[in-house]
């Protein structure tokens, strides 16, 4: 289980596990628990590339980041860790 602390978002911690390059069990401890769930089952069993194309860079409201985002950040960095 990999846990990264988010910045600039409502949600406070992202909980996710990586199993053969693919993103599973994903848990936000904050944030809108129904978007955050939902976001959570889509991208379960995907390719870790693939969740990062399509969660990075998405803003909420004014904030140039958003749960989903950090994710994807969490993600890359996990990524670059393990190159």
């Amino acid at each position: 289980m990999y846990n990264y602390t988010t910045t600039g978002v409502c949600s406070k911690k992202i909980n996710f596990d990586i199993e053969d390059g693919k993103v599973l069990k994903v848990a936000f401890l904050g944030g809108c628990d129904g978007n955050l769930q939902a976001i959570s089952n889509l991208i379960e069993g995907m390719e870790i590339n693939e969740a990062i194309k399509r969660l990075k860079g998405i803003p909420c409201g004014n904030k140039s980041t958003s749960c989903p985002d950090q994710l994807a950040m969490a993600l890359e960095e996990l990524t670059l860790k393990n190159a």
